[in-house]
């Protein structure tokens, strides 16, 4: 399965800020969202990195509560991993679990935003599939007594 499949269960709404959206105002939205993070994209759209919990959480952590007047910019992660949907969801799961993290933008070939995954989206997914795979051999099973 891929992640296009995840994507179009779970939909493609994707939660983002700007790149000097106040650390306060990023607590509020995934707070406020119940999300675990938010993509930072540049006024034309352009994925220029993520804020997640962890990140609000370490920065309060460092610098106290002036972490809450920092912008997204100051401690997104730039260097964002991104897949496709194409990706397999083995290959998301890989890719977070190497990388220590739980949320993973989609973008199309050319670079496009095209949604979000967590973690917990993927788990998900894989679950409903070995449910599925359960009551199949169920009603197997139960056609050959």
């Amino acid at each position: 399965m891929t992640i296009a499949v995840v994507l179009k269960q779970k939909g493609q709404d994707v939660i983002s800020v700007g790149p000097d959206t106040a650390v306060a105002e990023i607590a509020h939205t995934i707070t406020s969202r119940r999300i675990g993070a938010v993509v930072v994209r540049e006024p034309s759209g352009r994925l220029v990195g993520i804020v997640s919990e962890r990140d609000v959480v370490s920065a309060i952590a460092h610098h106290g509560a002036s972490a809450l007047d920092m912008q997204a910019r100051d401690l997104m992660t730039r260097d964002v991993q991104t897949v496709t949907p194409e990706t397999t969801v083995d290959a998301a799961m890989e890719i977070m679990d190497s990388g220590y993290f739980r949320h993973l933008p989609v973008c199309s070939r050319d670079g496009v935003l095209t949604g979000i995954v967590s973690i917990r989206d993927l788990v998900k997914h894989k679950i409903m599939l070995h449910q599925h795979d359960v009551e199949s051999l169920k009603a197997y099973v139960s056609g050959m007594a």
